[in-house]
């Protein structure tokens, strides 16, 4: 992981004087250096993101004539009395687009008679219009569907509803298709320019502004006002991690001041007591975007996650039942802690395939397992993209049994990106491959043939190598402050909380604290509401620098406090304030031992490059270098006398020389030749000298024996020798297996020295402070 600490250019002293306006009590002047450091530079542009209230949002008829479509095809089925559904997604921003338009529209539309709602279970069906799905609805007598969160390039299942004498209203924000689909009308704010304040809405947002024209257009109807449905627009909007800026950061701070509010009440009187209870139960109130993208989402997404149907969380966030909403609100915070497991115990598995893995040859991960279960792939590969810089795809090869729209020969699974590659225009040039595909830049879902599996990998990573034109993919993690362990507390908590409603665009400050040390460090796996233990690990601890005697609390999620470093460290962080211990503490981010060189520079020379130098004897016997001669075969030898060199306070000298690469039979051919001139001879042979021989590393001599074995030849210990001896046991089936095992375990080493002796010196210092 390389650390990236942000440029800094201090502010002029009018603009911290400004900032510090806003921050009252505390200073002011950390504010200040990331509002500057983020392009907040005017007072008008700082006062419109800070203060809601001077933000001119926009019109929902800044749509076009798309909305006016919209509103005329509800209009008109209000006065036919025709049935309206509304066709949901069932992650967080579906599920609060639903809500938002089944409390919306059912101000026009009587609910459960004219209006209903249909989510799609997560594990037997997909994203979007299906048309199983569209066959039940026609059989209800249902003449409009409203999409919400999906169906921009549902185009197949839009001509078929069509044929079924079904109208279609898409709101959505999804990637678009190439053409305008064959519907009455279709609300994305992906038509409009990058630059316009709605271009960023997610399903929820649009959703949100398809009601407020409704309510435009047929005034005296409504009984409540429209801001009501605020609280779940900014759940949606935070949950889906869009950009919040323009009317997303308005409709965010909004909504989030009108759920803490609500949350306030007494539950007898909230009007949503469902949302109340959520809140309640995972010990936030509400007021933070912190409560939503870390305590509402997961919890409503774990719903389709654990169960597949997630139509019940609909009536959790819109019903007024308190009974009936404490029961639902128990049953998804119960589906979280499953969820918590499921997913850990994925991770573990996705981890052993990764360590597999050659990154450094890799630029799409692509794993499949039939053992994995599909609602949390998503988020496991989330956290390996994060971890590994690089695009992952995970996949489950689990045999259905239920008839679904996935045959037993299919594979479905989930994609996750990173900032540099859009994933959703990677992968869909490779749609020939796929059975159905969907999804954003940064993260997507897919279902391909089995078979067709390692085809799709090795096209998809051709392609993102050509595409990055040796662009390192080495992950990073960026610091925008720092700061001392004195400088973390309320005021601290406070001046950047101005910051928020934070998100994509707009991320949570992350504090470097330099030079710092743990104590008080444990473990523990939390319980469920049954009392059960998940397994997911949090470590509390405390944190200590020089700048004062009063140490600092915090938490580090998904870690066991074995890995916290023992002595002086680095660590990156998020302020934030527990509501359930009532203090303030920090969330660890990411930690490593302290070490000498800064964080911005890129500085080689902690690494010399003499890489097929004819005569290194002039340095050999300088005690302040640590030469490695052999050419290393992955990272990871690499990385051990890397940190060798830095324990020893030394320069790493890379002083391997170009391999000479025989062909790879002859190294086989040479090798069964030494095992009958000593299985002959009855001399031993050390291990040593059949690699030097060989020129081959520990783990091809190992099946390099398996197949001598197979070949008849028995191979002893005695002491530090190696005794070889012919046996009349011959297996040729067996040996042809090993064989090939061994041939391509060589073909692989001389691959990955040529990459170690041609790979520049630049990549080589990035890995090793990864």
């Amino acid at each position: 992981m390389e650390w990236i600490l942000t440029a800094t250019e201090k502010p002029p002293n009018w603009f911290i004087e400004l900032v510090q306006q806003y921050a009252t009590a505390a200073g002011g002047n950390f504010a200040a250096q990331l509002f500057w450091q983020r392009g907040i530079k005017e007072p008008e542009k700082l006062a419109a993101f800070i203060n809601y209230q001077t933000y001119q949002p926009a019109d929902a008829f800044a749509f076009g004539e798309e909305i006016n479509l919209a509103v005329e095809r509800l209009i008109k089925t209000g006065k036919t009395g025709e049935k309206i559904a509304i066709w949901g997604d069932f992650d967080a921003d579906g599920i609060t687009s639903t809500a938002v338009l089944w409390d919306g529209l059912g101000e026009f539309f009587p609910q459960h008679r004219q209006l209903s709602y249909y989510i799609p279970n997560r594990l037997t069906e997909s994203h979007g219009l299906n048309k199983p799905g569209i066959d039940n609805l026609a059989a209800e007598g249902c003449k409009l569907i409203v999409t919400c969160d999906t169906g921009s390039t549902n185009i197949t299942e839009i001509i078929y509803a069509q044929s079924l004498g079904i109208d279609i209203i898409v709101t959505d924000h999804h990637t678009l298709p190439p053409e305008r689909p064959p519907v009455v009308a279709i609300i994305n704010p992906r038509y409009l320019p990058k630059e316009h304040p709605l271009y960023h809405l997610s399903g929820v947002a649009v959703a949100y502004k398809l009601v407020e024209a409704l309510y435009i257009s047929l005034p005296d109807i409504p009984e409540h006002p429209l801001t009501n449905l605020l609280d779940l627009v900014a759940v949606g909007l935070i949950a889906d991690l869009v950009q919040l800026s323009g009317d997303c950061r308005y409709l965010a701070q909004l909504g989030i001041q009108q759920l803490h509010t609500d949350f306030k009440k007494l539950p007898t009187a909230r009007r949503r007591p469902g949302v109340g209870k959520l809140l309640e139960l995972c010990q936030k109130s509400g007021d933070r975007p912190t409560d939503i993208s870390f305590g509402l989402g997961p919890r409503i997404n774990a719903v389709s996650r654990i169960h597949g149907d997630a139509s019940f969380c609909v009536e959790l966030l819109t019903s007024r039942d308190m009974q009936r909403c404490q029961q639902l609100a128990e049953e998804t915070e119960l589906a979280n802690s499953r969820r918590k497991s499921l997913q850990k115990d994925v991770q573990n598995q996705v981890n052993k395939k990764l360590s597999q893995l050659d990154l450094s040859t890799t630029s799409v991960i692509v794993l499949e397992d039939p053992q994995w279960a599909v609602g949390v792939l998503g988020l496991v590969a989330g956290q390996i993209a994060q971890e590994t810089g690089r695009p992952t795809i995970l996949l489950s090869t689990e045999v259905k049994e239920n008839g679904t729209d996935y045959s037993p020969s299919l594979a479905r699974g989930s994609a996750r990106s990173i900032n540099s590659v859009d994933l959703y225009q990677l992968v869909q040039e490779q749609a020939h491959l796929l059975h159905r595909f969907g999804g954003h830049p940064f993260a997507a879902g897919l279902s391909l043939l089995v078979e067709n599996i390692p085809l799709f990998t090795a096209a998809i990573n051709q392609k993102l190598r050509q595409s990055l034109g040796g662009v390192n993919l080495t992950p990073t993690v960026q610091a925008d402050l720092v700061v001392t362990v004195a400088d973390l507390g309320k005021d601290l908590f406070l001046e950047l909380k101005l910051l928020e409603p934070c998100g994509m665009g707009n991320p949570i400050p992350k504090l470097l604290i330099k030079n710092c040390w743990f104590e008080n460090t444990w473990h523990r796996k939390p319980e469920d509401l049954k009392g059960k233990q998940i397994q997911y690990i949090k470590t509390d601890f405390d944190i200590r620098d020089d700048s004062t005697e009063n140490p600092f609390p915090g938490i580090w999620w998904g870690h066991y406090k074995e890995e916290l470093p023992l002595g002086r460290c680095d660590c990156i962080a998020e302020i934030d304030f527990n509501s359930f211990k009532k203090r303030y503490e920090i969330r660890l981010i990411a930690v490593r031992p302290n070490v000498e060189f800064e964080l911005e520079t890129h500085n080689s020379a902690v690494i010399l490059d003499w890489r097929n130098e004819q005569s290194i004897t002039e340095i050999t016997d300088k005690k302040s270098l640590l030469i490695m001669k052999n050419c290393p075969t992955n990272w990871d030898d690499l990385q051990f006398w890397y940190k060798k060199a830095v324990s020893h306070q030394q320069q790493l000298v890379i002083a391997w020389k170009q391999p000479q690469q025989q062909p790879i039979s002859n190294i086989w051919l040479t090798l069964v030749g030494i095992a009958k001139y000593l299985s002959r001879t009855h001399k031993p042979v050390t291990r040593v000298q059949l690699l030097e021989k060989l020129g081959i590393s520990d783990q091809s001599l190992y099946l390099g024996f398996q197949g001598l074995k197979c070949l008849g030849f028995i191979i002893q210990r005695q002491e530090n020798n190696l005794q070889i001896i012919w046996d009349s046991t011959y297996d040729q089936k067996t040996a042809d297996h090993s064989i090939n095992q061994f041939l391509a375990a060589v073909r692989e080493e001389q691959f990955q020295r040529d990459y170690f002796f041609h790979v520049p010196l630049s990549m080589i210092v990035s890995m090793m402070r990864k």
